[in-house]
């Protein structure tokens, strides 16, 4: 019986390291990030792109750009965008804003903040937008408001209509928010926020049938190591639905993450398809703890890959990263995974 036993662990040891094996032998898909402060022009970075380490790019697109006027949707950009890459063989990540990182941006159309039944449409948040930087403010949809949110999944539902299966994936906004404290938005709790940010995964999930969903998620306001469950049923819903879960940042090993998000991509390693992180200008500000020094290409990469289970990393263009580490990391070809040249 001893001996059954032992024979027993060993094989399911066996399983697991042959399994850790495989999974790490599989370098993530990689995507260039493209924000939304200025206009690009895709083809102005062709010889980036046309490189067979680079499965395409994400492309911030705002729900007032597709929507500029009630039930007037504008996906024309979209379209322009997915004809170019189509052209060079790569694919299309959009991410969908419905939030601003300044105080002059406002991200959702004009009728939501102008029309009374939306009370405003927006909320004024707060963001740390890297080490030793202030603090900025921006606006978030109120979408714990239910004829926002009402409005948000129904441009869901019209942009799945006309891109669903063309694009390779759509992934929404971060979850993070964070509000005064001493005037919390109109009708706004925490457990209101994440039922919402529920609703339209729900609502994505339904509408979107052949592409990629991804949630970003980072921070649930008002919650601390997972002590309102709000990050463990996220993960045991996108798990359960085939979604795939994201973040906008990488800061390796960082407490406040450490005590949010990032353990549950741990635990949810191959568990979750696709992992979608991204490594954004703000993350080259942090430096390493205890030290002086800042994160290079090898902290993001081995962080996002071995600890995170990335299996897509969107990656700024900010410069002078992209060209000091980042190309010559493309033109180790051993990185990411590669198309076969013609």
């Amino acid at each position: 019986m001893r001996s059954f036993y032992t024979q027993l662990l060993t094989l399911l040891l066996c399983t697991l390291f042959f399994h850790n094996i495989s999974f790490a032998a599989s370098p993530p898909k990689l995507f260039f990030f493209f924000g939304p402060e200025n206009p690009l022009e895709l083809k102005s970075y062709q010889q980036l792109l046309t490189n067979p380490c680079v499965s395409g790019v994400q492309i911030v697109y705002t729900w007032k750009e597709l929507e500029p006027k009630k039930g007037i949707y504008d996906f024309s950009r979209i379209e322009k965008d997915l004809r170019y890459l189509d052209s060079i063989h790569k694919k299309l990540f959009v991410q969908l804003q419905d939030r601003s990182f300044q105080p002059d941006l406002f991200y959702v159309p004009d009728y939501i903040r102008s029309e009374k039944k939306y009370h405003g449409g927006v909320a004024m948040q707060y963001d740390f937008p890297g080490e030793g930087k202030p603090i900025t403010e921006g606006w978030v949809a109120r979408v714990w408001d239910p004829s926002v949110r009402e409005r948000f999944q129904l441009l869901l539902k019209k942009l799945a209509d006309k891109v669903d299966g063309k694009i390779y994936g759509l992934n929404l906004p971060e979850t993070a928010v964070d509000f005064d404290s001493k005037k919390p938005p109109l009708n706004f709790t925490p457990e209101n926020y994440f039922n919402a940010e529920m609703e339209n995964l729900a609502a994505a999930r339904k509408t979107f049938h052949h592409s990629n969903i991804i949630q970003y998620v980072n921070f649930f306001p008002g919650e601390w190591n997972n002590d309102h469950h709000y990050m463990s049923r996220l993960f045991a819903y996108a798990s359960k639905h085939q979604i795939g879960l994201g973040g906008p940042d990488v800061v390796p090993y960082r407490n406040s993450q450490m005590k949010n998000s990032y353990p549950f991509f741990h635990q949810y390693r191959g568990k979750i398809n696709p992992v979608g992180m991204a490594i954004q200008e703000p993350d080259y500000t942090y430096k390493k703890p205890g030290t002086h020094l800042h994160y290079q290409f090898s902290d993001f990469y081995s962080f996002t890959r071995e600890y995170l289970g990335a299996t897509i990393l969107f990656w700024n263009v900010q410069e002078p990263f992209l060209s000091e580490q980042l190309l010559p990391a493309i033109k180790n070809k051993g990185f990411f995974s590669c198309a076969k040249e013609n």
